[in-house]
């Protein structure tokens, strides 16, 4: 068995380990329908459109609501 030739310093050991908890940013794009910005795949929160549709309905009633 082979043995490390140096001691890993504690500073280089949490190095290492941190690699696999970065969190990448959400990738973001302009909305088809309204150009709001918005997750791809994903129904438009700013006009309710997916993939050339109106999958929510977005009127004046949330408007009164809110």
């Amino acid at each position: 068995m082979s043995l490390p030739k140096r001691r890993v310093t504690r500073s280089k050991r949490n190095m290492r380990r941190a690699n696999h908890d970065k969190v990448a940013a959400p990738t973001i794009v302009p909305c088809g329908n309204c150009g709001a910005m918005s997750v791809p795949h994903r129904v438009c929160k700013a006009c309710g459109h997916y993939d050339g549709k109106e999958i929510v309905k977005k009127g004046d009633s949330e408007k009164q609501a809110g």
